[in-house]
């Protein structure tokens, strides 16, 4: 079954509107990282896909990436709950709920303006180039699995 297409205005008005559901005391349903942490933590994903303030994987490692991991991100299959996560998705210190929630929505909007089509064969800082249905998912199913971690 596919997942939402995030690029369409629709999903992403959905999904928007589920993050301004959330309250700087919103609770995690599981997990250790508080609202804004995981706000943050979602905002990572669109920082390796849009910003260079992320430093690429060496060579080992994407070969690595690409074999053992990129089919869990990619795939249509949800993430198991309390999934370990990779170092640069670690949120240890404390984050600006306003702020993280704002970069959010726009990195969402931006998302969906540029489209599919922006996506298809767009490099990913992790796994080498991906499909616009990769990116989908890779983008979707993340969001999704945060947004229910918080109960919206």
């Amino acid at each position: 079954m596919a997942l939402p297409n995030i690029f369409s205005q629709e999903v992403a008005d959905k999904l928007i509107e589920r993050i301004r559901n959330l309250k700087p005391s919103s609770q995690p349903l599981w997990g250790k990282m508080n609202v804004a942490q995981m706000l943050a933590h979602c905002n990572v994903t669109y920082e390796m896909a849009f910003e260079n303030i992320h430093p690429k994987p060496g060579y080992f490692t994407r070969i690595m990436l690409k074999i053992f991991v990129k089919n869990t991100v990619v795939s249509e299959k949800e993430y198991p709950k309390n999934t370990r996560t990779a170092p640069a998705f670690l949120m240890l210190e404390e984050k600006e709920f306003e702020i993280e929630k704002k970069r959010l929505i726009e990195y969402i909007q931006k998302t969906s303006m540029l489209g599919e089509g922006y996506f298809e064969g767009k490099e990913s800082l992790s796994f080498g180039r991906l499909n616009k249905t990769e990116w989908n998912n890779l983008f979707y199913k993340h969001l999704e699995h945060h947004l229910s971690q918080f109960g919206v």
